[in-house]
């Protein structure tokens, strides 16, 4: 109890106060001061904050892309459906009794029914085979069942896999295929594709390192003089060590804002081609840019990789000043 009557008695103390004061006060005097320094030197900065925002807008607008990507092909696998080819031998009424036995499955949402007749029309009028077709005295379509299978759980792709061999189990299916085998190679692509812009982001963060510290050890050097009369009154590292830190931070954050310009504009440039595209298969999707969260994921990671590349610049140049 006393000790915690002593605590409180301290941080009420007048004293405390002002040295608490005064220790804030002079970190936002050198973190203006930094961002004074950088003013005076307009060209280089910007020339440093560009390179800063070119290595990370790259990775981060192939991960907005691939966002885009996935969340347009998120609806696709809602579509899936398996065609079921019947046997020649089938009659009509044969197939629709099938339809309904299908239609009653647990597993199964709905079953449409294409005949031997209707598929051969809509082959001759896609196809581009038509005249051709004409030429054939008999029918070589299959009737054919268009099975849409239902798609509520983490595990969709082994139900699906278990209703499509069901189907070709049937003893009158001459073939079942399912119709998302190419979605699935597309997500299969994703992720290699993800995996490569991880890695991309990583090497282009060690790149953003070493620019930073360039930067850094640059203006190390170009402020040697004034480091060696800091050491000599008493500075300490950490004294010295602070506007440069505040330098790496500033150039964190404009190269994070550059970067994060970069990429809007990109999305925007690149939207209305995408839409128009989208709209040609019958789909209407918009382009989205880079939400809340990223753009504050994007900012902090810039800044602190802005403070991580000064802090080792600093800390390893800064030794090898001494006063002699």
């Amino acid at each position: 109890m006393n000790n915690n009557k002593r605590k409180r008695e301290t941080l009420n103390q007048p004293g405390f106060i002002t040295l608490l004061r005064s220790y804030f006060l002079r970190h936002a005097q050198v973190f203006f001061y930094s961002l004074g320094q950088l003013s005076r030197v307009p060209i280089s900065t910007l020339m440093t904050c560009m390179v800063i925002g070119i290595a990370l807008a790259l990775p981060m607008g192939l991960h907005t892309l691939l966002k885009n990507a996935q969340q347009l092909s998120g609806g696709w696998e809602s579509t899936a459906q398996i065609s079921v080819f019947l046997k020649k031998k089938i009659t009509a009424s044969q197939a629709q009794k099938i339809q309904s036995d299908i239609q009653h499955w647990p597993d199964v949402i709905s079953v449409h029914y294409i005949s031997r007749e209707r598929a051969l029309k809509e082959f001759q009028a896609l196809s581009g085979f038509g005249d051709a077709l004409k030429a054939l005295n008999t029918n070589p379509l299959p009737s054919v069942l268009i099975v849409k299978p239902k798609l509520s759980s983490s595990k969709n792709e082994q139900a699906t896999q278990q209703l499509l061999n069901k189907l070709r189990n049937l003893k009158q299916t001459d073939k079942a295929q399912l119709d998302m085998q190419w979605v699935r190679r597309l997500y299969a692509i994703m992720n290699i594709v993800e995996r490569g812009v991880l890695i991309l982001g990583f090497l282009l963060a060690l790149a953003v390192l070493l620019v930073v510290g360039n930067t850094i050890r640059l203006a190390i050097q170009n402020r040697r003089k004034e480091i060696v009369v800091m050491k000599l009154i008493g500075g300490t590292d950490a004294f010295i060590r602070r506007p440069f830190l505040y330098t790496g931070f500033w150039y964190g954050l404009f190269g994070g804002i550059i970067a994060w310009m970069l990429v809007s504009f990109t999305i925007l440039s690149i939207s209305t081609p995408i839409e128009k595209l989208t709209t040609l298969y019958q789909n209407q999707f918009e382009l989205s840019g880079m939400s809340f969260l990223t753009t504050l994921s994007l900012l902090c990671i810039s800044i602190l990789l802005g403070l991580v590349g000064s802090w080792f610049a600093v800390g390893r140049h800064l030794r090898e000043i001494e006063p002699e």
